[in-house]
């Protein structure tokens, strides 16, 4: 799902009368990161970017041909629909039967997006407003905090890096809490720590959800990228899901289509209806040769995406054996573009936010720190799997050098 680094908001004070809103959201704590980035960039330094999940690699031929073609029919210049082309859709229920074995009615229980992110916002807007709660995962990808935050609900954050731990929690805080929540946010694979999770934990979310009348929203954004066999769950497969809620995908990963901007929700027809009426008001749709070009893309080039996750799983694996040997303590993830590394000592008493700087201003390696999203994220750092693995190995060496020069952090 999406970019961490287009919020323009870095401080709060305005001199123009801007809506609550906008007071609502904290100082951008990336802000500074990217500031210094820009600058040796404009200098010249070659920074090795790790900082955001944003793919590198071209997509797949046939999807930039088929765009180029589409691009020269007048037709296609004219306003789209705001929920997407009928044989998108199709396309979208295909796949989902294909690989996941779940049927869903285009035409109800599919709708297509400006990128996930704009869908999930939009659907925060759509279901929330002043005295409404969503529960969030913690450490949080930005947007599932402020999307709220937005649609003036308000933000319950539950560490779900123990996927279990945080099944409990949420019936506890459903058990203590009044109003109850009105919506569950979940991210598996998540971003930024990469926890997984199996069918087994969907399971009892869903009998939650009924239990204790909630809505979920499932954020699906790293299904195509698994590694080692393991194949992330869909919250759609289980029986009685789309009861109770939705799940976004996007093929910004898997297709390394991140620029075009095209996701989907699928599911809980009322709630795909809810994001429509939302959408219908805001947007004319999608480009249309965009979204002929995603048909074509997922017809025919579903080969393209395996092999897309396997060289993520060699840039995970020349990353994760490089700080390892460094003596970083981490998971080695099994999904997703993000390895989440434990800020070692004695550096870790710096914080993650100086921690990150010094290891671009000195290292020239960029990456996101901790902290940024949220207190639980504090001592960590996320490191994106987006150069080649010869640039990750030398951002490796470079993270060596810096650490080594000094036996104390300064």
């Amino acid at each position: 799902m999406r970019s961490e680094s287009e919020v323009p908001v870095e401080d709060d004070a305005f001199s123009i009368p801007v809506a609550d809103r906008l007071r609502r959201l904290p100082p951008y704590l990336f802000g500074r990161i990217n500031r210094l980035k820009y600058e040796k960039r404009r200098d010249g330094v070659d920074v090795i970017d790790l900082g955001m999940g944003n793919p590198t690699d071209p997509p797949d031929p046939i999807i930039t041909e088929k765009m180029t073609e589409a691009l020269k029919d007048p037709k296609n210049h004219r306003y789209s629909v705001s929920n997407g082309i009928a044989n998108l859709r199709k396309e979208v229920a295909i796949r989902y039967w294909k690989k996941y074995g779940v049927r869903l009615n285009p035409d109800d229980e599919v709708i297509a997006c400006l990128g996930s992110k704009e869908g999930f916002s939009h659907m925060c807007l759509a279901l929330m407003g002043p005295g409404d709660s969503a529960i969030v995962p913690s450490p949080s990808f930005p947007i599932h905090v402020y999307a709220v935050v937005l649609a003036a609900g308000n933000v319950i954050a539950l560490d779900t890096r123990d996927p279990a731990q945080f099944l409990r929690n949420v019936a506890y805080t459903c058990e203590h809490l009044y109003p109850r929540p009105k919506v569950v946010i979940v991210n598996f694979p998540h971003n930024p720590s990469a926890t997984v999770i199996e069918q087994d934990f969907y399971d009892e979310l869903v009998k939650l959800a009924k239990k204790y009348n909630f809505l979920v929203i499932s954020d699906f954004a790293y299904a195509d990228i698994c590694f080692d066999g393991y194949q992330a769950p869909s919250f759609l497969t289980t029986p009685g899901a789309r009861d109770v809620g939705v799940e976004f995908t996007t093929m910004s990963k898997g297709f390394s289509m991140a620029g075009w901007r095209i996701g989907f929700c699928s599911g809980n027809r009322e709630m795909v209806r809810a994001l429509a009426t939302i959408k219908g008001y805001y947007d004319y749709g999608l480009f249309a040769p965009v979204q002929i070009a995603a048909i074509v893309a997922m017809r025919h080039a579903e080969a393209a995406v395996a092999s897309v996750a396997a060289e993520y799983q060699d840039r995970r694996d020349a990353l994760c054996d490089g700080l390892k040997r460094l003596g970083w303590e981490l998971e080695v993830p099994k999904a997703g573009m993000f390895v989440w590394a434990k800020i070692p000592e004695p550096w870790s008493q710096m914080g993650s936010i100086e921690f990150a700087m010094k290891l671009l201003d000195e290292g020239g390696v960029a990456c996101s720190p901790g902290r940024g999203f949220g207190e639980e994220g504090e001592g960590y750092l996320r490191l994106a799997i987006v150069e080649n693995s010869q640039r990750l190995r030398q951002a490796v060496r470079q993270i060596g050098r810096l650490t080594r020069s000094e036996e104390t952090p300064g």
